[in-house]
């Protein structure tokens, strides 16, 4: 029979795994499917890993279906001055935030379509996707080039990553679906029609000119 393990010792790989668990957290996002050992013990550290998130003005955010977690920051109350922010807001440019709605609407056609829930695309998959939105006659080798320079801001974001020795196909990680939700979508799709109205106004006066 196996004896059990003294307290101390019990306490201590509690507070290692803890550890562990905070500080990968604070690098970004837990995925279950990456570490299933580790993602249960975040489970069963939950309450601890909250409280100790919530001294720094953080909340540890969770989607046990999805299986993702990652920590935001906490917004303080009308009478309460703000905390310093750990974790910092990022700017996206105007051809990132287009790629990221993009992906986030063909996400959420994928999961409509009760298909596969892993969406991968190819290069060539987000190119036609994003030709739509670009003026005529857009050189094809620099929009190439401008394509993986964009996927590579959303890989550091966490939302999309290269498939290994494939590095011409993505995966969308559903995490997606967190941060770009249905409100923030519909105003970017305001957006792209005003867009889209504007471009097609200059590529006729361009034909005209022609």
């Amino acid at each position: 029979m196996q004896p059990e393990a003294p307290p101390s010792s019990v306490a201590s790989s509690d507070g290692d795994t803890l550890s562990k668990v905070v500080v990968l957290l604070m690098k970004g996002v837990l995925y279950q499917e990456i570490d299933p050992g580790l993602w249960q013990h975040m489970l069963n550290l939950q309450a601890r890993i909250r409280d100790y998130m919530a001294v720094m003005g953080l909340n540890l955010m969770l989607d046990e279906a999805e299986g993702y977690a990652w920590l935001h920051t906490r917004e303080p109350a009308e009478d309460e001055q703000p905390p310093p922010r750990l974790i910092a807001r990022r700017q996206l440019s105007y051809p990132v935030s287009l790629m990221v709605a993009l992906l986030r609407r063909k996400l959420a056609e994928t999961d409509a379509g009760g298909g596969d829930p892993r969406l991968i695309l190819s290069r060539d998959d987000i190119l036609e996707m994003v030709r739509t939105f670009l003026p005529a006659g857009t050189n094809e080798a620099r929009l190439v080039d401008q394509i993986d320079a964009h996927l590579n801001k959303i890989v550091d974001l966490g939302f999309v990553r290269r498939l290994r020795g494939q590095p011409h196909l993505i995966e969308v990680r559903r995490i997606l679906k967190a941060f770009v939700d249905a409100q923030w979508l519909n105003a970017f799709d305001a957006r792209l029609k005003a867009y889209r109205t504007h471009l097609a106004g200059e590529n006729a006066t361009a034909e005209e000119g022609a």
